[in-house]
């Protein structure tokens, strides 16, 4: 086992990591920007380090900052969480290369994974289900008008190194595919350092489920279950739930062992998200894989009672992993993201001082955060302050343990999304399940 992780990371990720290693009597090192200074990862880390400025390129994007840290305090492994170098082959390769295990996939599966077309090529090969499309990258206009009228309008136009809902355009016929293409181009070369865009057909009001799998170097590999992820906003996800209220049993099964197939087809380890959309009419396609830990991973350990982060650590030091086979799934998790934005006007961020802040509590609710009565938000990085993850025998309790704990929810002196999210929680169409990804679209333009 380790003796000393490097936390690449920062907020709340940063602090389970921290946890995951306490349970696991591993040292930990956090590193941070300067606005990031009185962080909780940094006052409860047992050693800390400053990489630099508050935007992300000159701190936790700066890869030998990250590196000098490690090589100044000793760690032997850096754990990247999730968003930043997460799912960065070359800083995978580095660490390998300076003698440190980066705690996630190869270098190699990052990569294969990260370009959308060739991880799309690798599962139609295992046999997953693909949505319909150009399969590879297009460059000319003419050529992928050409392709889209083959495929069938609606169609997404997408970026193949992107993820996040950037690089993402629909076209309804060939006159907006026109408009459309140069501007995806554009936004996955401004996003990504990468404009290459492929074609899929568009599955309009789909179900986004993803299946949650693990790797081991032994040859073992699972999956635990799905989270259902449809209700977002432009792509941005805001409430994630186990198991999905749309999954049967047998639909579970043959998602998992699709998710599974696909994952032997390059011999992953570790924690991984294969995400796919489920039509009405109980089809599913593969959309992408996730290499890394998910913000939404906690509604999965809710349900099978177990420490992701934790196994993720084991697993990289060579140790199996402790199942063989899917776990059940006992009751109903439902998370919902706080974040620094105002509903009200455009989920536009609320960056300031938290004056107030008192987390809920009782029977099956949790809540991750790093912030604290006086935290400053910054404005430099992603809104999210806080993950309220609640756990009920059923669906409709689970959901009514959210609403009232959104109400016990006190977090004063920025904008936040929990008055929305109180109202979600209720709307009769989230009350029953029957949501898709434009059900935020459509509940925001009915409200």
């Amino acid at each position: 086992m380790f003796r000393k992780i490097l936390i690449a990371n920062r907020g709340e990720i940063a602090l389970r990591i921290l946890r995951a290693c306490r349970a696991l009597d591993i040292r930990t090192v956090a590193v941070y920007s300067e606005a990031d200074r009185d962080s909780l990862h940094v006052r409860f880390s047992d050693e800390d380090i400053c990489i630099g400025p508050p935007p992300g390129r000159e701190s936790y994007l700066n890869i030998p900052r990250i590196l000098a840290a490690a090589e100044i305090t000793g760690a032997d492994a850096v754990h990247p969480g999730y968003g930043f170098l997460a799912e960065n082959p070359e800083f995978a390769e580095i660490c390998e290369r300076a003698g440190l295990v980066f705690i996630g996939p190869t270098a190699d599966q990052i990569r294969r994974m990260g370009n959308k077309a060739v991880a799309r090529r690798t599962m139609m090969e295992a046999g997953v289900p693909v949505v319909p499309g150009s399969g590879d990258v297009i460059e000319d206009p003419d050529e992928a008008l050409a392709e889209a009228e083959k495929i069938g309008f609606p169609v997404m136009i997408k970026a193949s190194a992107g993820g996040g809902g950037k690089g993402m355009r629909p076209a309804f016929d060939a006159d907006e595919f026109l408009r459309q293409f140069p501007i995806a181009k554009n936004e996955a070369l401004t996003n990504f350092d990468n404009g290459d865009v492929y074609l899929e057909k568009l599955i309009e009001r789909p179900r986004h489920v993803e299946i949650q799998i693990f790797g081991d170097r032994h040859g073992r590999l699972v999956h635990l279950g799905e989270r259902d992820c449809s209700a977002q906003r432009r792509h941005q996800k805001l409430i994630e739930e186990a198991p999905s209220p749309a999954v049967t049993p047998e639909l579970r099964a043959a998602m998992g062992d699709a998710a599974v197939r696909g994952a032997k087809a390059i011999d992953y380890q570790g924690a991984g998200t294969t995400e796919f959309l489920l039509g009405s009419d109980g089809e599913f396609y593969f959309m992408e894989m996730n290499t890394r830990i998910q913000v939404e991973h906690p509604v999965t350990e809710m349900v099978t009672d177990t420490d992701l982060i934790k196994e993720q650590i084991r697993v990289a030091a060579g140790e199996k992993l402790e199942w063989d086979e899917p776990l059940p799934m006992n009751g109903h998790a439902i998370e919902c993201r706080i974040n620094a934005e105002d509903p009200d006007h455009g989920f536009r961020p609320s960056p300031g001082r938290i004056t107030t802040f008192h987390a809920p509590g009782g029977p099956g609710v949790r809540v991750d955060t790093h912030v604290y009565d006086g935290y400053v938000v910054p404005p430099y990085y992603d809104s999210m302050l806080a993950k309220l993850v609640v756990h009920g025998k059923t669906r409709d309790e689970a959901r009514m343990r959210a609403y009232h704990a959104l109400e016990e929810f006190i977090l004063e002196g920025v904008h936040t999304t929990i008055p929305f999210l109180r109202k979600v929680m209720v709307h009769p169409d989230f009350a029953a399940g029957d949501i898709d990804t434009s059900f935020v679209e459509r509940f925001l333009t009915d409200a």
